[in-house]
């Protein structure tokens, strides 16, 4: 096969599928959060108490990430990263299209909220495999002078999933009546993402194994007990990946993906104006995220985590003071702020957390590290940052939960060692 059409052993186009994938799991995934205002008063009433609700379900779903990792790491180890890959896009698809299909609280009462809960548990147990199983797969085909650069590009498209949720969302919101989106129109863009995930699942029946594990395979080193193994030998790597995971995690969900409810809670703005300045929030993510993945290919990945905590502790608390008192324009830079900030970490992560792990077992690594500090720093921070801010009405205590984390997870990274490859001189 050409160079023209591989990439380190990977044809290109089930590199390029891999990372598509990332573009509909973040759209299905995320796209809760971006209506959590609506669903709200769809299933739960309506009501700061709802609102509540509402991201406290999307907390409680997010503990099963872990769990789906674990389960689906385990796949991905033993019987490779293409069956993994397959099995947990496949469930996507069903919950996502459960979710469009359930009767609203108006139908059948609080039933519909627990049945929502229900599958958000099922959706959040699918992605618990898909990123790290995505994350594994570009690492394993990229060439060694391009890792930060192709792996990023899982975070990339994983933020053009986050934009077309956004930006599907605030257009929902906008051209609609409050009765119809009630009603009906709530539906609409979960049946766009049940039908995307069914698509990509179809696409990913072509996928190619990846090389590592082909070796592996081959040698005879593919592990029986992949958890046992990383706990037994990785313990430290786990840590570490734990530190960067929690950083990146806190960063993206807070700084993110929680701005709209944030910018309602406070007054600054409605609904439809949130989800709109978040849609530019998403390009600046897209427009970050290559440029730092080439930097950690260029200068290492200790350097430019180190830049990012140092930049996590001083910004946020400051960017969502001036958002919340500012005017839309001002609200739009400490919102862009905080996503040039979320994607470079998340770009730098993706490669550092893979490199911290050997090919048996990574993803079990991954599932324990990574995946566990996104549970607790990912789906339990914006419940928590909501309910600080009801309770203290500091529109600063968001940016404070980013920069206490940053702080933590400092000692971590500064003990870093540098995972990028040296390469011979040319």
């Amino acid at each position: 096969m050409s160079r023209r059409s591989t990439t380190h052993g990977i044809p290109r186009r089930s590199m390029a599928i891999a990372a598509f994938s990332t573009v509909v799991e973040w759209y299905d995934f995320t796209l809760y959060l971006y209506l959590a205002t609506v669903l709200s008063r769809v299933f739960y009433g309506g009501g700061t108490a709802s609102l509540a609700l509402t991201l406290g379900g999307f907390a409680v779903a997010y503990l099963m990430r872990p769990l789906g990792a674990i389960v689906f790491g385990r796949i991905g180890d033993r019987h490779g990263r293409r069956a993994m890959m397959l099995a947990s896009m496949a469930l996507m698809t069903v919950a996502m299209l459960g979710i469009a299909l359930l009767p609203t609280r108006e139908t059948i009462g609080p039933a519909a909220g627990w049945l929502l809960l229900a599958l958000r548990c099922v959706m959040a147990f699918s992605v618990g495999g898909e990123y790290t199983g995505v994350v594994a797969y570009l690492f394993e085909g990229a060439a060694p002078d391009r890792r930060g650069l192709v792996t990023s590009s899982a975070s990339a498209a994983s933020e053009v999933g986050g934009l077309l949720a956004v930006g599907v969302s605030a257009a929902t919101v906008s051209l609609m009546s409050a009765e119809a989106l009630a009603a009906w129109g709530w539906r609409i863009p979960f049946f766009l993402g049940a039908g995307l995930a069914g698509a990509v699942a179809l696409a990913r029946s072509t996928l190619q194994e990846s090389p590592e594990f082909e070796q592996q395979r081959a040698a005879g080193t593919i592990p029986d007990a992949p958890l046992r193994q990383v706990l037994t030998h990785h313990r430290p790597a786990i840590l570490r990946g734990f530190a960067i995971s929690a950083l990146g995690s806190i960063t993206y969900y807070v700084g993110i993906v929680y701005v709209p409810a944030f910018l309602t809670s406070v007054g600054a703005m409605g609904e439809g104006a949130a989800l709109w300045l978040s849609t530019a929030a998403a390009v600046m993510v897209i427009a970050v995220t290559p440029f730092v993945g080439v930097l950690s290919d260029r200068i290492g990945r200790k350097p430019v985590l180190l830049g990012i905590c140092a930049a996590a502790a001083l910004l946020p608390a400051t960017m969502f003071a001036v958002m919340a008192n500012g005017g839309p324009v001002v609200a739009l830079g400490g919102a862009l702020v905080l996503a040039a900030l979320g994607g470079a970490m998340s770009a730098v992560g993706a490669v550092a957390t893979a490199e911290q792990f050997p090919g048996e077992g990574r993803l079990s690594g991954l599932a324990l590290g990574a995946t566990a500090a996104t549970a607790l720093f990912g789906g339990l921070a914006p419940l928590v940052s909501q309910l600080l801010l009801e309770r203290t009405g500091w529109p600063m205590v968001p940016g404070i939960m980013i920069a206490v984390v940053a702080l933590a997870v400092a000692p971590v990274l500064i003990g870093l060692r540098e995972t990028r490859p040296v390469l011979p001189a040319r």
